[in-house]
């Protein structure tokens, strides 16, 4: 026993199902596993092989250069323009009329925007930009909601090389002006307001007010989104000016100008549990290389063929990789949703489907877990044939929403990409390319070609087959942040000084290896339970409980206690008729046993919790932080980031009336 005990993470789940692609995907597939040797027999020139797929106004002389570890540069001395090779080029080449976006706003207007159209947009705003004196190394803040506004003020910033800091159009006005401040932000881009849920909500005046007291902005440039839905919008004359009053009236026409590699592109901000938010920055050739790279094989993605729709927002990395940058460098068309996806009715994403014949989709694993809960019937009343592949990230997917995502909108037939990646890394590092990889649900699988990974044990070294432990990335990849916006020692203490001595990047994520050699993620090292000595994953005990057919959803935390040094704690939100009295009661102690069954009695939740909702960020993730602050009976922290800070009363509620068994 002593020997388990010691070990890094418990690997306690098992999974043997696996689907190898259908016959005819696979046949047809832009990748075959010959590209696995390609790489491995030289990465730096698959690299450069990949690099080449973009335009460069002057080619690279040096591939990598790691001299200055652990800051990166990537393809050393080439130029190029991020947004030429998201627009222009595709344009210049003939595809002009291709559409570029089909956008979907939350009321129901619709706009379609080709690749010509997007060009003269980006054009205008980049001209914009200009006569309010902004100009390369300049950082501008974004704050707007779904809009095609917000991806044309990105690709704009890229044009004349100013850096973008998205801010999501759900944070906070404090949350705002920390970004600004840290950035110096010269101009913040937003709107009047946005939809949410049928309501115009405001945006302006949260600007307004995450902007009092801050030095750096000198304009504010405003999207008339929601117009007379919204009473007066405030104003400052000197400062504030309407987006149509300003980009209306601009040429057309703009020279783009061609940039180093490593010229930053974007910052980024996530936000630690607490503490300042880290600026992640990150350049432009390597960042776009992979993100243009990674699409074209994670989601096998055919050019002028594929409707493509990723739900995230762009005030998320993967918007920024897998909305902007990836999918418009590899001339896609495809979706753009402003709204919620229950707006006005839960089929909205099924309805944009069908009615745009999309055939590649990509979302979260709890929205996944949400349409589980609002049940198998909704989708089944869209004709969902037209997708060919479907997609998951943000966090890992437990195996039977993965088994229900391809059964009840894949058909049964598509392949399923679970990707896992982070803002810090800029686009997807480990995944199942879908032509090649007999997916297994809940996995992430393996590294992609050019992308190498290990699971380690605290010393730092692999751990065998059927371990578990903390994943590392041994080696540098093109998208790669190139350190934390003005604060370089951060960077080094936050992702490379856990692993100093063998050059690794941590990623804070625990991983286990399967008797495969698959690596299956288990959430965040700080979601990391520690039960009489075993280091228990989060994620498992989640997946376990979800396997169970009267668990919707589940959220787990460690609470201090007496006896074990840490107890299990369970939040479920239960199918249906379970969830009422006696019924209840018997499907927690139900519960209870199967977690017993499925992963062993050292994983026995001490409680379980029914509640009727989880807390999340409007990303989707799960802020297990506040569900500890219930479990171990302290105040509630901070709810300003959640999408619904009511539901936090609604648990507090439950856990005083007594809903939930404890041993």
């Amino acid at each position: 026993m002593a020997e388990q005990q010691s070990a890094t993470l418990q690997n306690l789940l098992t999974e043997h199902r696996t689907f190898p692609p259908p016959e005819e995907f696979a046949a047809a597939a832009n990748v075959d596993a010959s590209v696995y040797q390609e790489a491995e027999a030289d990465y730096q020139a698959f690299w450069a092989a990949q690099a080449d797929r973009l335009h460069w106004e002057t080619r690279w002389t040096q591939v990598l250069d790691w001299s200055n570890a652990p800051f990166a540069k990537w393809f050393v001395g080439g130029k190029l323009n991020v947004a030429y090779n998201c627009v222009d080029r595709h344009v210049e080449a003939g595809h002009g009329d291709q559409v570029a976006i089909h956008w979907v706003g939350e009321p129901g207007d619709t706009r379609d925007i080709t690749y010509a159209q997007l060009k003269d947009e980006v054009c205008q705003a980049a001209n914009a930009l200009e006569s309010l004196g902004v100009s390369s190394g300049d950082r501008v803040a974004i704050q707007l909601p779904m809009i095609p506004e917000a991806i044309v003020a990105m690709l704009a910033c890229a044009r004349i090389g100013a850096m973008h800091s998205v801010v999501f159009g759900g944070f906070s006005a404090a949350a705002l002006r920390q970004r600004v401040e840290d950035a110096e932000a010269k101009v913040v881009i937003t709107s009047d307001g946005q939809y949410r849920r049928g309501q115009a909500v405001p945006m302006k005046e949260k600007v307004d007010e995450g902007l009092e007291g801050t030095s750096s902005v000198e304009k504010v440039v405003v999207v008339r989104r929601v117009g007379d839905d919204l009473s007066d919008v405030p104003w400052n004359d000197e400062r504030d000016i309407w987006w149509h009053d300003l980009v209306g009236k601009q040429s057309a026409e703009h020279t783009p100008q061609a940039f180093d590699s490593e010229h930053p592109l974007f910052i980024l901000y996530t936000s630690g549990t607490t503490g300042k938010p880290k600026g992640i920055l990150h350049t432009s050739g390597g960042y776009l290389t992979q993100c243009a790279y990674t699409h074209h094989v994670v989601f096998d993605h055919k050019p002028g063929e594929d409707v493509y729709w990723c739900t995230a927002d762009i005030g998320w990395v993967t918007g920024h990789s897998y909305i902007v940058y990836g999918p418009l460098a590899n001339r896609a068309t495809q979706v753009v949703y402003e709204g919620t996806p229950n707006t006005p009715h839960e089929g909205r994403h099924w309805e944009i489907v069908q009615q745009y014949k999309v055939t590649k989709y990509y979302t979260a694993p709890t929205l996944i877990r949400t349409f589980m809960k609002w049940g198998d019937d909704i989708p089944a009343k869209y004709d969902l044939s037209s997708l060919k592949l479907i997609g998951s990230v943000g966090e890992p997917i437990n195996p039977e929403a993965w088994v229900w995502y391809r059964e009840h909108i894949g058909g049964g037939k598509t392949p399923v990409v679970d990707t896992w990646w982070q803002t810090e890394t800029g686009a997807i590092m480990i995944s199942p390319l879908p032509g090649v990889t007999a997916a297994k649900p809940g996995s992430a699988q393996r590294p992609l070609p050019g992308i190498s990974a290990k699971v380690v044990d605290d010393q730092g070294n692999e751990v065998p087959h059927g371990g578990g432990g903390y994943l590392v990335l041994d080696r540098p990849w093109p998208s790669m942040l190139r350190g934390i916006w003005g604060d370089p020692e951060r960077y080094k203490e936050t992702y490379w000084a856990r692993y100093a001595d063998k050059g690794y990047y941590f990623a804070g994520d625990g991983a286990k290896y399967d008797d495969d050699g698959d690596i299956w993620l288990l959430g965040r090292v700080d979601d990391v339970m520690n039960v009489s000595g075993h280091r228990i994953s989060t994620t498992e005990v989640e997946s376990a409980l979800v396997s169970h057919p009267n668990v919707a959803e589940a959220a787990v935390v460690g609470a201090p206690d007496p006896t074990t040094g840490q107890g299990i704690v369970a939040f479920v939100i239960l199918r249906g008729s379970a969830d009422d009295g006696a019924a209840g009661e018997q499907a927690i102690a139900e519960l209870r046993e199967h977690v017993a069954k499925e992963i062993g009695p050292i994983a026995k939740p001490r409680q379980i919790m029914v509640v009727p909702e989880l807390p999340k960020t409007r990303s989707g993730k799960i802020m297990r932080r506040l569900l500890r602050d219930v479990a171990e009976n302290r105040p509630i922290g901070d709810v300003t980031t959640l999408a619904d800070s009511s539901v936090m009363d609604q648990i507090k509620e439950r856990l005083t009336s007594g809903k939930g068994t404890e041993d």
